[in-house]
């Protein structure tokens, strides 16, 4: 019974993270984020097309998302259950069956499931505040946040499971931030604008 109590977090918390929060706000707008910008649904990419109210809306509802989902799992299977969940909202996210699996970066769910590990997360955090702030690459910023988080969590944190999450969650989003590094290393990254494209 155990094992299907799993199953049933794992498959609600993907299919909250199936919710494109980013599609929703620009449609709205008369936008398809999959033709714009990056094309990317996420947050970041519905800033720089649309403009900081809607880059926050976007944010805070993929935020809220993958903190219910996380929050479900908790309630019913325990830190089990809400490191379960917590990962698969991230992965729905990022890959939405309602949408043909292209979705975003997963770095909203990713903030929002850092609250499992709450200092770890704030440090995490101000370092990558402080990168982006330095650099202006939001990419740079995101994948510091989840590396340094991962390895906080590995030195403090039992590695099986959590060390082995937190660098599920790292590789994720590498993964998905494979264009941006290339960029990065090309030096034709994008730098954080607060304006949206004409």
């Amino acid at each position: 019974m155990i094992i299907w109590k799993y199953i049933f977090i794992a498959v609600a918390a993907y299919l909250m993270g199936c919710i494109s929060t980013g599609l929703l706000v620009a449609k709205n707008s008369g936008h398809d984020l999959r033709t714009e910008g990056s094309k990317n649904t996420g947050a970041t990419n519905v800033l720089r097309v649309l403009g900081v109210k809607k880059g926050a809306m976007t944010f805070a509802g993929d935020f809220l998302k993958a903190m219910l989902a996380m929050l479900l799992g908790k309630w019913i299977g325990g830190q089990s259950g809400a490191l379960i969940a917590s990962f698969a909202v991230v992965i729905g996210h990022n890959w939405p069956v309602f949408y043909d699996f292209k979705g975003g970066k997963g770095v909203a769910c990713s903030i929002a499931v850092m609250f499992l590990f709450f200092w770890q997360g704030i440090i995490a955090g101000a370092v990558a505040i402080l990168v982006i702030w330095k650099t202006k690459y939001i990419s740079a910023g995101s994948l510091t946040l989840l590396s340094l988080f991962a390895i906080l969590l590995i030195i403090t944190e039992p590695f099986w499971p959590v060390g082995v999450w937190a660098l599920a969650l790292a590789a994720l989003s590498f993964y998905r931030h494979r264009a941006n590094i290339q960029r990065l290393m090309n030096g034709t990254e994008n730098k954080l604008s607060f304006k949206k494209k004409s």
